[in-house]
């Protein structure tokens, strides 16, 4: 049994998919005007590690993150360069796909973008204001939150404490002042016609739009940073109720801040350290490890002490990892499997780690599940006797939980030669030959045969 805990309860709650053994997931992703950073990365490395588990436990998975494309920081980035939106928006979206790759992040089901749902998305404010819950003045459409009685609920927010709160523009056209913009009329930046006239969508339209252009009704989760609980996932919530009368997702998930010496990181604060820059100092494992080993909900205040921990955690796998694989090529590469041979301790370790994954995707303690499971992987390597059979489950199992957390690692299968000059390198070393040994072991790492 998978359990969420659901941010729009506030309870841990056991997941029942809308389709059986079927799981259907937007995030919300990236407005395009910049690059992103460590902050922006961890939903997208924390949900695909989440698509990945249900993959892992035999659900299809859909899994959808849009791109915003049309925003004002767009535009002024635009007008800054002298150059079209279309043209920011295209450079960042093909920058930080590039960026979802090298974090080994699987291939989004969909990346919708803004701009090609205007249509869709001008039928929908049409259809809110035919339900009475939207409004037109002088060509800009406001959502009226006073139509939705339970608005705010996924934050906690409540109408009476959001207006006594508001600071109120005399000059201000909409009826509350806490309603919202579901179109723009503008004179700056692209535009396109409607029946209200000129402008552009407000932001909060474009992902219920977009949801049920591809999903075609509600979804099993719907995820994002914590910052986007109010007024973005709230303002879903509402536009959905009143046009849709539901509340998009079952379950809505929200990950915690990462913040620099208990700052919350912002481009505009200029505390940032972009995702690219990490990467070019340290592997994606390293960098996932350093992601998942805080529980998602938690904040995550970066130190480079971290960094350095996750280095020298993924150095402990990959040794294992390596040992195994070589110890398996060098001895049982060419054999078949005999007796059927399964080590209970090997189960044991993976129910281990499907249980802390289960549990509201606690990545930290399935992260310690694999330590675990080194550790005894270890121990079967370095016994004389252990079965070949065995062998290759554990190279099984640690290849299945490494693919969740999104860490792969990537050996050659040994040539015939290569073999053999590490049997002679093995026979030395047995014989205190140390500087044969020494020699041979050169060759090896000349070759790049990691051991």
């Amino acid at each position: 049994m998978i359990k969420i805990y659901n941010s729009l309860t506030n309870k841990i709650e056991e997941f029942i998919p809308l389709r059986k053994n079927e799981v259907s997931m937007y995030v919300c992703g990236a407005t395009v005007y910049n690059y992103i950073h460590i902050g922006n990365s961890r939903p997208v490395i924390f949900f695909d590690t989440v698509a990945r588990f249900f993959k892992y436990m035999g659900y299809k998975v859909t899994y959808v993150s849009n791109f915003t494309d049309i925003d004002d920081k767009i535009i002024n980035k635009a007008k800054e360069e002298n150059v079209s939106e279309a043209e920011i928006s295209e450079r960042y979206i093909k920058a930080i796909k590039e960026t979802y790759r090298k974090l080994n992040c699987l291939p989004h089901d969909a990346n919708p973008k803004v701009t090609e749902n205007i249509d869709g998305i001008i039928q929908f404010i049409d259809l809110l204001i035919k339900k009475d819950g939207a409004y037109v003045i002088d060509g800009d459409v406001y959502f009226d939150v006073s139509k939705i009685a339970d608005y705010g609920q996924l934050s906690g927010q409540t109408i009476e404490n959001l207006m006594s709160g508001a600071r109120i523009d005399p000059n201000e056209k909409k009826k509350n002042p806490i309603d919202f913009t579901l179109w723009k009329k503008t004179e700056e930046g692209k535009q396109w016609d409607s029946p209200w006239g000129l402008g552009r969508p407000g932001w909060h339209t474009e992902c219920v739009v977009m949801i049920d252009s591809i999903f075609k009704g509600p979804i099993d989760i719907h995820g994002g940073g914590l910052e986007l609980k109010f007024p973005h996932h709230d303002n879903e919530i509402a536009q959905s109720i009143c046009a849709h009368n539901h509340k998009i997702a079952n379950y809505w998930m929200h990950n915690g801040r990462i913040d620099m010496s208990g700052e919350k990181m912002s481009k505009s604060l200029g505390n940032v350290i972009w995702a690219d820059e990490l990467l070019s100092r340290t592997s994606y494992q390293v960098y996932r490890l350093l992601i998942l080993n805080v529980p998602y909900r938690q904040p995550l205040d970066y130190k480079e002490e971290l960094l350095v921990q996750a280095t020298t955690d993924f150095e402990k796998i990959q040794r294992t990892y390596v040992s195994l694989f070589r110890k398996i090529d060098l001895e049982f590469a060419e054999m078949s499997p005999t007796n059927g041979l399964v080590d209970s301790e090997l189960l044991s370790l993976q129910s281990a780690f499907i249980e802390a994954m289960s549990d509201d995707f606690n990545t930290a303690n399935a992260i310690t599940a694999i330590f675990a499971a080194t550790k005894h992987v270890n121990l079967l390597v370095r016994h004389g006797k252990t079965e070949g059979d065995v062998l290759k489950q554990a190279l099984k199992m640690l290849d299945g939980m490494l693919w969740v957390l999104g860490i792969n690692i990537e050996l050659d299968r040994l040539t015939n030669e290569e073999k053999e000059l590490i049997f002679q390198w093995q026979e030395a070393r047995k014989n205190k030959d140390f500087t044969l040994a020494d020699t041979l072991r050169e060759k090896i790492t000349n070759k790049g045969i990691q051991l």
